[in-house]
């Protein structure tokens, strides 16, 4: 199996440091960050990704997650690609599953065992 590859937007340190631990210690997974929109879509554009993480609310810029989600989906070539809100609020889950996202989790459930379970969907 190779290795799985995951890009995690908008987090802060502490927490993209806590979610890379995750990914790395529980999947094996590479985790690569990005910070703001712009840079996001740029990185996805230069290489491909099995999962896209997308903070609600960018730490980097107070930037919305929900847009650079919906900029993936209309593109046709990211159509197959998984995209997950960060976000412990359930109507933003609902609402990005309802703009085209896999259904997602907050930090607050990071180590819970069906966020283990939604991520393994995708990176086992």
């Amino acid at each position: 199996m190779s290795q799985k590859t995951v890009l995690s937007i908008g987090q802060c340190r502490p927490d993209s440091a806590a979610i890379g631990y995750y990914l790395q210690s529980n999947f094996s997974a590479k985790v690569v960050t990005a910070d703001v929109a712009e840079e996001a879509l740029r990185t996805i554009a230069a290489q491909p990704f099995d999962l896209v993480l997308i903070n609600r609310v960018l730490d980097a810029d107070g930037g919305d997650g929900m847009e650079i989600l919906k900029s993936i989906r209309k593109l046709s070539e990211y159509d197959n690609l998984p995209v997950m809100l960060v976000s412990n609020y359930a109507e933003w889950q609902q609402k990005a599953v309802a703009a085209g996202a896999v259904s997602g989790f907050g930090k607050a459930e990071l180590n819970r065992p069906e966020t283990r379970s939604k991520l393994a969907a995708i990176l086992s």
